[in-house]
């Protein structure tokens, strides 16, 4: 059961949609009780990925395999990371809450979490070097998770 409400669980759950299991477990609930916008993609080294977005809130990745590596969710999903933050959340907020912020590939990792990002918009994304960059009241819509460990520079 997809729940839009759920806690927010680095490198594990969002939507109570488990990490590193099969897309498949899902599918039948999926196609029955949502709005399901399939879309395949490729990564820049040519290999395929797929996305599976229910009702315009949460975003379900796989690879190739069906293996689900990574879950997103924008604004229009209620639940919460650590009983605090949230997607549609103004960053002087974020960081007010938070002990550190740094940007990694045009997103945030938030207190030295690696299994949870948040996406910076366009165009910040693309200019933003610096946390000093990001206006306070921008909103961040959008939250991923996954297993995103292998950017931490002190691994």
């Amino acid at each position: 059961m997809f729940d839009f409400s759920a806690e927010i669980k680095p490198f594990h759950s969002l939507g109570d949609v488990l990490l590193n299991t099969n897309i498949s477990v899902y599918l039948a609930e999926m196609y029955a009780d949502h709005c399901v916008e399939y879309k395949e993609y490729l990564l820049p080294d040519a290999s395929k990925r797929f996305s599976y977005v229910l009702d315009d809130t949460l975003t379900i990745s796989t690879e190739p395999d069906g293996n689900i590596f990574s879950i997103g969710c924008n604004q229009n999903y209620k639940g919460l990371y650590k009983n605090l933050l949230y997607a549609g959340q103004e960053f002087g907020e974020i960081k007010k809450l938070t002990y550190r912020q740094r940007i990694f590939n045009g997103s945030i990792i938030i207190d030295e979490d690696f299994g949870i990002q948040f996406i910076l918009p366009s165009p910040f994304d693309e200019i933003a070097d610096s946390i000093d960059n990001i206006p306070s009241d921008l909103k961040l819509n959008e939250i991923y998770i996954g297993d995103f460990s292998f950017w931490n520079p002190c691994k």
